[in-house]
């Protein structure tokens, strides 16, 4: 389970970046701070992750 919660960390991070260039390159500041929120979010996620393997082991 903690292997799909970081591949989904992975995944938020992507998409928060691809969203944001686009939103740059078009000049749409909405999509460019959805961008950035999605790349928070899976930042957070990958946080609680590391968190949780640090007391794994």
């Amino acid at each position: 389970m903690a292997a799909n919660e970081k591949s989904k960390a992975k995944t938020e991070q992507a998409k928060g970046k691809a969203k944001e260039t686009v939103g740059r390159a078009v000049g749409n500041e909405r999509m460019t701070a959805e961008g950035r929120a999605e790349q928070s979010k899976g930042d957070a996620r990958q946080a609680k992750e590391k968190g949780k393997d640090v007391f794994r082991h």
